[in-house]
């Protein structure tokens, strides 16, 4: 049988952590960065497609780009922010398929590459789990993280992507969270309201 997390794992992971709305002026590091996507980058995806993609953006007049896209709501925690990740999705992911991702079935690819709405499905499918593990993964490593929605998309992928090969999913907030500034946790579904058992 395999090993499985103790309680102070999961607490981290998922039954203790919150989503952050402040921030302490702890510094991340580019090598904490990394080591968060190197953890993230080994969840699975669909035909090892890997189409998320990150831009980390860490400084003031890196963050100024992104402030005219965001809710006013969430303009300040941005700010305060040590580091805003944009979470994105490659439209083309199945380009690194024959060479890298998938080159035991290089053919595999021109089921994407001939079939645009299959390929837009499966990057935002499958980029926005990856998202999910870079979450988790910077959890991991000690991170605090607060993901958002509250943007517009066309006017992030305008300035970030303008090329349009990658589109904007969504943000993350990452750093050390100021613990006076959580919200109160929401209730979650119970499973008998959320799961069928057939």
């Amino acid at each position: 049988m395999r090993p499985t997390l103790d309680q102070a794992a999961l607490d981290l992971l998922f039954l203790q952590a919150r989503t952050q709305n402040g921030w302490l002026p702890t510094p991340v590091s580019d090598e904490t960065l990394r080591r968060v996507y190197d953890i993230a980058k080994m969840g699975p995806t669909s035909a090892n497609s890997c189409p998320a993609r990150f831009v980390f953006l860490r400084t003031p007049a890196a963050k100024a780009r992104l402030l005219p896209a965001l809710s006013p709501g969430n303009v300040d925690k941005t700010k305060q922010a040590p580091v805003t990740a944009i979470i994105g999705y490659d439209t083309r992911f199945f380009e690194w398929m024959p060479q890298k991702l998938f080159a035991h079935r290089p053919d595999m690819a021109d089921n994407y590459a001939k079939n645009p709405a299959l390929a837009e499905i499966t990057a935002f499918r499958n980029g926005t789990l990856q998202g999910a593990y870079f979450m988790l993964a910077a959890r991991a490593v000690g991170l605090d993280v607060g993901g958002m929605s509250g943007f517009d998309n066309a006017k992030v992928n305008a300035e970030f992507f303008p090329d349009g090969r990658v589109k904007s999913n969504f943000l993350c907030n990452l750093g050390h969270g100021d613990p006076t500034k959580v919200l109160p946790r929401l209730p979650r579904l119970d499973f008998d309201e959320a799961c069928a058992l057939l």
